[in-house]
């Protein structure tokens, strides 16, 4: 059975005396005064079905407090699992029984059942709490975006000209059909754009 919440904190849980220590501190001390959020996490994961003898799963405000640090720390499920077993400062803010150490396949499979509505209403109490702490205004938002391979070939110059001028006499190719053969005043320079991209 999945617990909810980890309601005594171990002794051996410490937070490091560093910058990024402090601010995994004040990160944990966010979470402990919303604990309503548990309750749209604990929604997500009911699905997630956990048997009631053998091992336990996850607390649930275990699963959303390693959610928080892998997009903290902006790292993969491999090296969250390894951070989790490695600083006593993640462990802190994660609030592990001590019995459990999480791999990286049960780091995903539970952390990807939080659903993106409940993503949103996170998003919403947490920014509404520094605000009004007088930590945050919440006018301004960055956003990352993750680059992928596509078949799309870096742009350069030569390169741009001559794609606007092959499709810009396409295009006009075009218009002169529609406006049933009429002579539109236009000269294709397809020739000289392909020239000047292969030189």
């Amino acid at each position: 059975m999945r617990e909810k919440r980890t309601v005594q904190s171990s002794i051996f849980h410490f937070f490091a005396d560093h910058e990024i220590g402090r601010e995994l501190q004040a990160i944990s001390n966010g979470l402990d005064s919303h604990p309503e959020i548990l309750e749209l996490v604990a929604a997500d994961l009911q699905e997630v079905k956990v048997n009631d003898c053998g091992r336990k799963g996850l607390p649930v405000e275990s699963v959303l407090r390693c959610a928080i640090l892998k997009q903290y720390r902006q790292v993969s499920y491999e090296e969250l699992a390894f951070y989790l077993l490695d600083s006593h400062s993640f462990q802190a803010v994660a609030r592990l029984p001590l019995e459990i150490i999480p791999k990286k396949a049960v780091l995903q499979r539970t952390i990807s059942r939080i659903s993106d509505v409940t993503w949103e209403k996170i998003n919403q109490a947490l920014p509404g709490h520094a605000k009004a702490a007088g930590v945050e205004r919440g006018q301004v938002i960055r956003l990352d975006s993750t680059a992928t391979d596509s078949n799309i070939h870096e742009p350069s110059d030569s390169s741009l000209l001559w794609d606007s001028v092959r499709v810009l006499t396409r295009l006009f190719e075009q218009a002169r059909e529609l406006s049933g053969g009429e002579s539109l005043p236009c000269r294709s320079h397809c020739r000289r754009a392909k020239r000047r991209m292969c030189s």
